[in-house]
């Protein structure tokens, strides 16, 4: 992430771990949940946005509508605190390549079968629930005041980190830095929470990524590796 590296190599891992690359890699990671992220967050903005224009005692709207996007990504700024730690450990243990992707099927395989599986909870569809009504969402949990509506956004994302922790992990399966994987994920996440069939849509990804992450253990499990 920083060196004299040109071309494909400046998105290499580097070897060694030290504070500033630790810092580096959360950067990373908290530019992509963001830009992963909060397009989906945008009817609910909108509608947040809407709600304090609409309100004649509101002074300042446009700060409340930041206070709630501020909040909305402390949510997954700690997620990406999470997932920095996470991709440290697998360095430390050699299972994840120069390019940020596992190189262990067994590991690929489990954060499959973990991501379908998880697809199926109650907790998933709680979660995702409170993405799909916006409105809903904001009438049951409304708070008044600039850290109300930090409170809010940060409540919204939080469910948000419930509804997409496991999917995000599949970025070590098809590559942090693999673009085209990045952008299937977001576009994933965004039928998912937005489309009319997304929830049902939903357990039928889960069942595919089980199907996908049982193929790949077995196939290791056929190699003897």
């Amino acid at each position: 992430m920083y060196g004299r590296m040109d071309g494909p190599a400046a998105w290499m891992m580097q070897t060694s771990w030290d504070a500033r690359y630790l810092l580096l890699i959360f950067l990373m990671w908290a530019t992509i949940m963001v830009a992963m992220m909060l397009p989906s967050a945008l009817p609910t903005v909108l509608i947040f946005s809407k709600a304090v224009r609409n309100d004649a005692a509101v002074r300042s709207p446009s700060q409340r509508m930041f206070a709630f996007v501020a909040g909305y990504l402390l949510a997954w700024l700690g997620f990406s605190v999470g997932a920095t730690l996470m991709q440290w450990g697998l360095a430390e243990a050699v299972l994840l390549s120069p390019m940020m992707v596992s190189v262990s099927p067994w590991l690929g395989g489990a954060l499959l079968i973990v991501a379908g599986i998880y697809q199926w909870t109650p907790l998933k569809y709680a979660c995702l629930r409170s993405c799909r009504s916006p409105m809903a969402f904001l009438m049951e949990h409304w708070q008044p005041g600039m850290r109300g509506a930090l409170r809010l956004g940060l409540r919204h994302g939080l469910a948000c980190v419930g509804c997409c922790w496991a999917l995000m992990l599949l970025l070590f399966v098809g590559g942090v830095m693999n673009l085209l994987w990045i952008v299937a994920i977001t576009a994933f996440v965004l039928v998912e929470k937005l489309a009319p069939m997304g929830a049902g849509g939903g357990r039928l990804s889960g069942l595919a990524l089980l199907i996908a992450g049982g193929w790949v253990l077995a196939s290791q499990a056929s190699a003897g590796g």
